[in-house]
């Protein structure tokens, strides 16, 4: 059985351009030496010409000749002088003759006296006139020319150079040129060769249909993937940035070309992007989003650009944030249970004891201190997300012993939050804030920061406050939402709070704090604003019993307005639906 024929690859391009480049340089080089032969050949001929014209005339004109033509013996002066002038100039022939055109001279003597081979008749009739004649010595170029002695024609002269001779001179130019074309034909070969190496180099010896669909098959991916990609020059520019991360980076269709520096990020990220070093996985924030980038230099005897890939972490960012908010939920309910088990264990103690009166006072005494907030939310607070993350970060304030406080004039009713509105940033930002605000009022009590702290708030020198609190303000109405969040904790210094909301900024460490910069990047996504100012040492927003009791300053309270109509809040909440 015979096996098939394997079949052939086809050239690579660098292969293809050097076949054609090489017919292209022959065919140049071709026809460069056939129009140096043509002109060659016919600047010979008139050259020719010009000689064979130039004797011709010069014999018409000479005195002696037309002194020789009145003698009986024309040839005896004529035939030595025409010899010497043939010499001379080198021309092929002189012929003088009569107007019958007997020849008087000749370089073949015994041809003396016969009648000459070509025309006379414009000669005859006083003009000088050349042709390509074939006489005695073959193929000419002649020129015939009379001679006048006053108005008289007496003689002609004909002087000529043979076609041979040219073709002989024009021969020898040929070789000449053929040297000069080969030359030239070898250096553009050599010339050819090294620059198609060097792009066979380059194009890794693929072939043009191979190059075609690498191209499609790179379009293709780099749309198709939902990471973005970010491709920079040597000159810190976009060479290439696909959909995903123009959208991650919140640029144009116009960003190729542009420099990195000119794009409006922040300094972070501009600054991770500008590296020369590589980068994994560092965590960066845009103004709506969490990214995480991914960089690593391109370099091949030189730094040439960088590859950078950019990763959405915004929804695993808020799902975190939402998973550590249910630890502390769970943790908080095992410590209630924990309560309520020793309560029941002392309920039934009374009991035991004969004092159920007292068992029912202290059992009644409990649980009206436990539904009172319970109510409270609930009865102010209609939008069920909401009063559940409030009752929720009570029970953990109240673990951490931080009274956490709804302030009388919040009121949330049903259907005031509209849809387009993300519970998952609700959630964002003010489970953020009020974390941040328990572990300020707890710190301000202990002098110890709580764990995972990053308010920025401390107790002065260990200073301690009567009470801890936290007072929250919930409010929809007049076109937005306010929130805000009050605590009684040590403040947050002028210097300090034009970086609160910038990511890694706490006093506990540098690169720990993120969940400030996150409330921030929520607010800007839903159009709203986030401000930072003292909280006051009582208010009617804390209620009856707000004041700090000689507690250690006024604290830090932040407000954030959202509007609850936003167009751009609609655009992306539906994409994040669709995702």
């Amino acid at each position: 059985m015979r096996l098939p024929r394997p079949r052939t690859r086809p050239r690579s391009l660098a292969g293809q351009l050097f076949a054609m480049q090489v017919v292209l340089v022959a065919a140049v080089v071709a026809g460069c030496a056939f129009f140096a032969y043509a002109s060659g050949s016919a600047q010979a001929k008139e050259t020719a010409t010009r000689q064979v014209t130039a004797a011709a005339l010069a014999i018409a004109d000479s005195p002696s000749v037309r002194e020789a033509i009145r003698t009986p013996d024309p040839s005896a002066v004529l035939q030595p002088y025409a010899e010497k002038v043939r010499r001379d100039t080198g021309i092929a022939f002189v012929t003088i003759m009569s107007p019958q055109r007997v020849r008087w001279t000749h370089p073949d003597a015994d041809r003396i006296g016969e009648t000459f081979l070509g025309h006379t008749a414009q000669a005859l009739r006083g003009e000088t006139f050349t042709e390509t004649y074939t006489g005695t010595l073959g193929p000419s170029i002649r020129v015939v020319t009379p001679i006048r002695d006053g108005s008289r024609i007496t003689g002609l002269v004909s002087a000529g150079i043979t076609v041979e001779r040219v073709s002989s001179q024009v021969r020898a130019q040929l070789g000449a040129l053929g040297l000069a074309a080969g030359g030239a034909l070898a250096l553009g070969g050599i010339g050819t060769y090294v620059i198609n190496a060097r792009l066979r180099r380059h194009t890794h010896g693929m072939n043009a249909a191979e190059l075609s669909r690498m191209h499609d098959y790179h379009q293709a991916t780099l749309h198709a993937v939902r990471e973005g990609l970010l491709m920079l020059d040597g000159r810190r520019r976009i060479a290439l940035i696909n959909d995903a991360g123009r959208e991650l980076l919140g640029l144009g269709p116009g960003a190729v070309g542009r420099r990195v520096a000119e794009l409006d990020l922040p300094a972070p990220l501009t600054g991770a992007l500008l590296a020369s070093e590589e980068r994994v996985d560092e965590l960066h924030l845009t103004a709506d989003r969490v990214i995480v980038v991914n960089t690593r230099p391109v370099v091949g005897g030189e730094q040439r650009g960088t590859v950078v890939t950019l990763r959405d972490h915004t929804e695993l960012q808020a799902l975190s944030g939402e998973l550590d908010s249910e630890r502390g939920f769970t943790q908080a309910l095992r410590s209630q249970a924990h309560e309520a088990a020793n309560r029941l264990h002392t309920v039934v103690s009374l009991i035991e004891l004969g004092r159920a009166e007292e068992a029912v006072g202290f059992a009644t005494a409990e649980l009206e201190l436990a539904q009172a907030l319970t109510d409270r939310v609930v009865g102010a607070v209609a939008e069920p997300v909401l009063a559940a993350l409030l009752l929720g970060k009570a029970a953990q304030a109240n673990e951490r012993g931080v009274e956490l406080v709804l302030a009388e004039d919040s009121l949330i009713d049903d259907g005031d939050l509209p849809a387009t509105l993300p519970h998952r940033d609700l959630v964002t930002i003010l489970g953020n804030l009020i974390d941040n605000a328990v572990d300020a009022a707890s710190e301000a009590v202990t002098g110890a920061p709580g764990p995972g702290s990053v308010p920025g708030q401390r107790g002065p020198g260990g200073g301690r406050a009567a009470r801890a609190r936290v007072t929250v303000t919930a409010l929809a109405g007049e076109g937005e939402l306010l929130l805000r969040v009050a605590d009684t904790g040590a403040g947050i210094g002028p210097e300090e709070a034009a970086l609160v909301f910038d990511r890694g900024w706490s006093t506990h460490g540098t690169g720990r704090g993120i969940g400030l910069a996150l409330v921030k990047q929520a607010v800007h996504r839903n159009g709203g604003t986030v401000a930072l100012d003292d909280g006051p040492d009582d208010g009617p927003e804390a209620g009856p019993d707000s004041g700090t009791d000689g507690g250690t300053g006024s604290g830090a309270r932040f407000t954030v307005r959202l509007p609850l109509t936003f167009a751009g809040r609609t655009a992306h909440t539906t994409k994040e639906a669709t995702a």
